[in-house]
């Protein structure tokens, strides 16, 4: 059922082409997933990301197991039925939340209750950043969770130590990502005799920014064997030049058959870079962040529509793109949107953002399959900025 194809590969660098194949379609490769944290991108519809040409979204499983709760998701006939989308769907396995959460200085918005993490080997209890109530969660229940939900691809439950970690401590979380995913892998066995929809279990190397652990933690995790493997604890506040060399360290671990997946990343230069050193898939919130407060990218780099020279400006976010709201709507108009903060605003400005991002991976795909992968990185770098 989740068979990867690799189609191209780039003579001049480790990028490559490929096809995932899963119950609910192909994914091809090199994709960026949006995120759709709740079971939504927010102010899209499923319609809107179809057109957009999304081929996969990301959904949070630490958010829609607390609310509204997988069993009631499951009752709606799993998360592609309940929200209507007919794609492939990842969800991530609720560990980065449990921990990053706790850590955004132990408050709600708020203030009225502290969110509490303590970890012990068999799994993590945590205070609900919505009501205080607490929680445990163990790899088995990650993983159960994710079952109901009904995603086509689930994440191993992992620790993501903060990058600033001293080397004993991450280790630690390494180990301890190491037996949660072996667990994990263990679980997921035992409840896919039950179910008729597939899933592709996939695990994630850990370990910070130190080579040995690196290492070693991506032996174990493609030993584990599993449909696709994942690289998480990047993008977390190293410079671009650490998560660089942190992925050149881990890549030559990884099974070259199996999709690799980068956890958390999504600029233009980041989709570069690590597409030339051979990641397959990628997501993050940036482009639907970045669109709530008003920022756009173009060729020519990111911009604010909040800055006052867009007040008069008549001309689309980006000339001669084709998406919805580069076709009808103005600088100006959007500008006055934002400012406004209407809705409409909001959801001009991320289906640009968006169709920005995949347009891009798409051009990424192109070029690699004609060879010009590491001439077109060239050409558009020197004009982004």
């Amino acid at each position: 059922m989740f068979k990867f194809k690799i189609k191209h590969s780039d003579k001049k660098t480790l990028a490559r082409t490929g096809i995932f194949k899963t119950p609910h379609g192909e994914i091809k490769t090199p994709a960026f997933m949006p995120v759709g944290t709740k079971a939504t991108v927010k102010t899209l519809s499923p319609q809107d990301l179809e057109n957009l040409g999304t081929q996969i979204i990301l959904a949070n499983t630490y958010h829609l197991f607390l609310r509204p709760g997988e069993k009631i998701i499951k009752h709606g006939g799993g998360l592609h039925k309940w929200m209507n989308w007919k794609g492939p769907i990842l969800t991530d396995s609720g560990g980065f939340q449990v921990f990053s959460l706790a850590r955004e200085k132990g408050f709600t918005k708020n203030k009225d209750f502290k969110i509490k993490v303590k970890i012990d080997e068999n799994g993590v209890e945590f205070s609900s950043f919505l009501d205080g109530s607490k929680h445990y969660l163990t790899p088995e229940k990650a993983t159960k969770i994710q079952h109901d939900l009904g995603a086509d691809i689930i994440m191993a439950f992992d620790e993501c130590a903060p990058a600033n970690s001293s080397k004993k401590y991450l280790k630690e979380a390494m180990e301890r990502t190491h037996n949660w995913a072996t667990r994990c892998k263990k679980e997921h066995e035992k409840l896919s005799k039950k179910q008729k929809h597939k899933q592709a279990l996939f695990p994630i190397v850990q370990g910070g920014l130190y080579k040995d652990l690196r290492t070693e933690s991506a032996k174990f995790i493609n030993d584990l064997d599993l449909p696709g493997n994942a690289i998480g604890g990047l993008s977390v506040g190293e410079s671009r030049k650490e998560m660089l060399k942190t992925i050149e360290i881990i890549i030559p671990h990884l099974d070259p058959k199996k999709p690799r997946y980068l956890m958390g990343v999504g600029t233009p230069e980041d989709l570069f870079e690590c597409v030339e050193r051979g990641i397959d898939m990628f997501d993050c919130v940036h482009p639907t962040r970045m669109a709530r407060h008003g920022a756009f990218w173009t060729e020519k780099g990111r911009f604010s529509i909040k800055n006052n020279k867009f007040k008069k400006d008549n001309k689309p976010l980006q000339p001669k793109c084709r998406c919805e709201t580069c076709r009808n709507y103005s600088r100006s108009y959007l500008r006055h949107l934002i400012f406004e903060n209407e809705i409409l605003g909001l959801r001009l400005m991320t289906i640009h953002n968006l169709h920005f991002l995949l347009n891009l991976m798409s051009q990424i795909r192109q070029h690699i399959e004609k060879g010009t992968f590491t001439k077109f990185k060239k050409s558009f770098l020197k004009k982004f900025h």
